[in-house]
């Protein structure tokens, strides 16, 4: 049995909510806004999927007088799992910097934005590396700078491309494949720089009405998410340093090059279709709903406080189908 320790007796609240509040307002970042998250208080468990095909089939049939009426049946598939990894950083704060800290500072606050930070990179990558890559989407479609073929279109970043249809191709053949439409759109930032600019958006937006000299045409966020059709556009706008500690920063956008349209469920529930989930553990003392914990306990062989902050969780792609990306599409 393991022993209970007293950093899990005294998770640090407070500081456990400055980092929750971190989490909600850093709108950089993506990853716990594309699908529902869903609090789970087992470390791993098994989930439910159904044959979506089983309930679209017309099995209905004329019932004539005093017989049965035709029979369907469903399946349920219980063999998917999830299982949350944890992750986990800390950080010292010396006893000899909090006391030489001036009084406008707070170095246990600042321990905390700082792993907290780190966590919500850590955690926007492991998304990228789930969802916002090749092989992953049952739909996928390349950007090309000429003469598209199959499952390519022309680069938005091309004038004469049309990323308006583009993206309505990709809502009617999700829809037409699987009875859902696909609601979310997820943009790197580079992306989203090149349709707000692209000349067939920018001129739709024009000929909406009220445009003049005094109001010229721009192209927002809002304006976009009601041209694509979804109920929300998500950009990824998050950075990374990519270089060791010690060298020379080196500075780039997690997101890529890259588009994605997703059906996202607007909750977590049964029977509830969505291309994904994020299962968070909850299980650990004073965790939050993100499966994410900070603790502050005492290191005195090296005379400091130690921060740590802790994530478990486990992204799960529930349905490829419920996916349509466009990959280096600028």
């Amino acid at each position: 049995m393991a022993k209970v320790s007293t950093g899990d007796v005294h998770v640090n609240a407070p500081l456990t909510n400055v980092s929750i509040a971190y989490l909600q307002s850093a709108s950089d970042f993506i990853a716990s806004r594309v699908f529902p998250n869903l609090p789970v208080g087992k470390r791993s468990d098994r989930y439910y999927t159904y044959d979506r095909g089983e309930f679209n089939r017309d099995d209905m049939e004329e019932r004539a007088p005093a017989t049965e009426s035709a029979g369907s049946e469903y399946s349920i598939d219980n063999t998917p799992t999830y299982y949350c990894k944890v992750y986990a950083l800390h950080h010292d704060v010396p006893d000899e910097i909090r006391a030489n800290s001036d009084s406008m500072l707070n170095p246990d606050m600042e321990a905390t934005t700082f792993v907290t930070q780190k966590a919500l990179i850590k955690r926007e990558q492991l998304w990228v590396s789930k969802y916002f890559t090749s092989g992953v989407w049952t739909s996928q479609i390349t950007g090309v700078a000429s003469s598209p073929s199959t499952n390519e279109v022309l680069k938005w970043s091309d004038a004469n491309s049309n990323p308006v249809e583009n993206i309505r191709a990709g809502r009617l053949a999700m829809k037409q494949s699987t009875g859902f439409t696909a609601n979310k759109l997820v943009l790197s930032l580079a992306v989203y720089n090149v349709l707000v600019d692209h000349p067939d958006i920018v001129d739709r937006i024009k000929y909406s009405g009220g445009v003049g000299p005094s109001n010229p045409a721009i192209v927002t966020l809002q304006a976009l998410t009601q041209l694509f059709e979804v109920d929300e556009i998500l950009i990824m706008s998050a950075i990374e340093n990519t270089a060791k500690e010690g060298l020379t920063a080196s500075h780039s956008f997690i997101g890529g090059n890259h588009a994605l349209l997703v059906h996202a469920a607007k909750a977590p529930g049964l029977m509830t279709p969505s291309a994904g989930y994020t299962f968070s553990w909850t299980g650990m003392v004073g965790s939050g709903n993100e499966g994410n914990r900070i603790k502050r306990f005492r290191m005195e062989h090296l005379e400091a406080d130690r921060v740590e902050i802790q994530m478990a969780f486990d992204q799960k792609l529930v349905a490829a189908d419920l996916g349509y990306i466009f990959l280096n599409i600028i």
